[in-house]
């Protein structure tokens, strides 16, 4: 009985120790992976080259907007349209990068709030009197006005261009579409600045391993960007995944036909590089989310998980095929590919806010209201 007691205290003894040394070598497999190595590639390698790469895109649209303002006609609007869709889908190169100057301004919900609120845009033209810069007016500006200013005036491009020529507040007009362009390239210009200058040192040196340093906080800022903004706002909240009802009217670039799809292909293909670690414009990649476990050896159903949350964004991809290029037409006829496209992005959510944070050894640090 003694020898039976002893034999059971030195068995839980060892898988105490087991315990503690399987934790100890997570941990230093965790400490040992170079965080420095991978905030630079994402910062030189990623980010700050596609708000470059965006920034450049902004400024052709002021300046086309300049055009048209000053000779409002059928061939600068076409013109004008070309680089608004052009700006709108390189934006879904940079969308995700929220932290810096960047949270400071809420430059997201300034550039890209939608739906637009039609009314209001159109009582503050007819005013004259506006301020963009209020956080009340984030719905009143950004790429959804221009959408809205640019194709939801009238059925025919020139009933477009008589706002800004023969309408009574044609100048009114001219002048807020003008103030939106010069407005979403100010933004660009400010944010781009900040990461070529003084918060690309201070993101890249804060290598620490907890929910302060730049791993840590711009993971969770992915994660939400790839629930909230891609999978709800750009595809579940206006299927009515959430509530039974669709809304076709809160997709993106709702007065743009054909541009929907191409928006959300953008944004998916940008959170999958990033998620390989891919130079932004190349083929190379550095360090990343699926090295980064892979260091760790993170399986999960014995897969790697880097390899699972891949293969489910290819699937993802697929699914995409079936989707009509425009997807207020795509709720309207057939709502059933919309909550099927939901279904398979919320298979990555599960993959990434619950898997790979746990491996990572993460906390979720923003507000799930969801129910997922």
């Amino acid at each position: 009985m003694k020898n039976h007691k002893l034999f059971t205290l030195i068995f839980f003894i060892s898988i105490l120790i087991s315990c503690n040394s399987d934790d100890s070598k997570k941990s230093t497999d965790k400490d040992s992976f170079d965080r420095g190595a991978l905030l630079e590639n994402w910062a030189d390698n990623i980010i700050i080259p596609s708000f470059e790469n965006f920034a450049s895109y902004t400024t052709d649209l002021e300046e086309k907007t300049e055009a048209f303002v000053q000779e409002p006609s059928e061939a600068n609007l076409a013109s004008l349209r070309a680089s608004y869709e052009e700006a709108y889908i390189q934006y879904q190169t940079v969308a995700m990068f929220g932290m810096g100057r960047a949270e400071t301004i809420n430059y997201r919900m300034f550039l890209n709030t939608y739906p637009v609120d039609e009314a209001a845009v159109k009582g503050k033209i007819e005013s004259g009197s506006y301020n963009l810069e209020l956080f009340t007016s984030y719905d009143e500006q950004g790429f959804p006005a221009l959408d809205l200013l640019l194709n939801g005036l009238a059925e025919e491009d020139a009933g477009i261009v008589e706002f800004y020529t023969s309408h009574a507040d044609a100048s009114e007009y001219r002048n807020y579409l003008q103030a939106v362009s010069t407005r979403i390239n100010g933004l660009t210009q400010e944010v781009l600045a900040d990461w070529q200058n003084s918060f690309r040192d201070e993101f890249v040196s804060n290598t620490a391993s907890s929910n302060t340093g730049s791993v840590d906080r711009f993971t969770n800022d992915y994660v939400m960007y790839y629930e909230k903004n891609l999978r709800s706002g750009k595809i579940g909240i206006p299927a009515g995944a959430f509530t039974g009802n669709p809304v076709p009217q809160n997709v993106e670039a709702k007065y743009s036909e054909g541009l929907s799809k191409d928006l959300y292909l953008k944004a998916l293909e940008t959170v999958q590089n990033f998620f390989n670690g891919k130079h932004f414009g190349k083929s190379e990649t550095g360090p990343s989310y699926k090295q980064y476990l892979d260091h760790l050896n993170s399986v999960k159903n014995s897969a790697d998980l880097s390899s699972l949350i891949n293969g489910q964004f290819d699937v993802i991809k697929q699914q995409a095929t079936n989707l009509n290029a425009d997807f207020v037409e795509q709720i309207q006829t057939n709502n059933s590919v919309m909550l099927q496209a939901f279904d398979e992005l919320q298979k990555n959510v599960v993959l990434m806010k619950v898997d790979m944070l746990q491996a990572l050894s993460i906390s979720v640090d923003y507000v799930d209201t969801d129910g997922d």
